[in-house]
């Protein structure tokens, strides 16, 4: 069946070369801003996309948690689907759809795990709920019932009761270091502006690309 048409009228200014910082992360630290004070819900949530050593790709919505000038960083189970895909195949892919902004960041990279202090540091600063959900989780493995969760959650927080929740040995982050990020601004006509950063040497090659 045809789908409604929904259509957004961009009424931002285009974006230009000049306007752009020599560093992308630098300008995703500018535009991160930007949909934060916009009122964009959750400005963190990004679509991950990674594939199968046979090329299967799968995706999802995760939280980016950090990013810093090596990359971008999300945490999860080394259990789960994605993370043995990273494993077998340690190319992934990342959309930031700030679409009502009339803006979108695409990043392409290698994917690697952080460091056993960088996934420590962040797991202590989670809500002791996260932390108990990670141990209670058997992530992307099928379960009978929700019951079944329940009840493994429960017997983690009595376990861990009157006691820090230490950080699970099968838990922890991955950071996508980018070898090409894109900014892609709407503008009238469906003529939006992208720009394409791409690594080059220890800097950054900007190309204009057709939209």
């Amino acid at each position: 069946m045809r789908v409604k048409e929904f259509s957004i009228e961009f009424s931002r200014d285009g974006l230009e070369e000049s306007d752009l910082a020599a560093d992308p992360v630098r300008q995703f630290e500018k535009w991160y801003g930007e949909a934060a004070d916009d009122g964009v819900g959750v400005p963190n949530a990004m679509s991950l996309a990674t594939a199968s050593k046979e090329g299967v790709p799968t995706i999802r919505t995760v939280l980016l948690k950090f990013y810093d000038a090596d990359g971008f960083v999300f945490f999860t189970n080394y259990g789960s689907t994605k993370a043995k895909q990273i494993e077998e195949n340690p190319n992934a892919a990342l959309l930031f759809p700030w679409i009502l902004q009339g803006r979108q960041v695409i990043v392409h990279g290698t994917v690697a795990r952080v460091s056993t202090a960088e996934s420590l540091n962040y797991f202590l600063s989670r809500p002791r709920g996260s932390q108990v959900g990670a141990w209670a989780s058997n992530q992307s493995q099928v379960i009978g019932s929700r019951q079944v969760l329940e009840k493994a959650f429960n017997q983690v927080m009595e376990k861990f009761r009157n006691r820090e929740v230490p950080l699970p040995d099968f838990w922890g982050g991955y950071r996508v270091t980018p070898r090409m990020i894109e900014f892609w601004q709407g503008r009238k006509n469906r003529l939006h502006d992208r720009f394409q950063y791409h690594r080059a040497g220890d800097g950054w090659d900007i190309r204009r690309v057709s939209p």
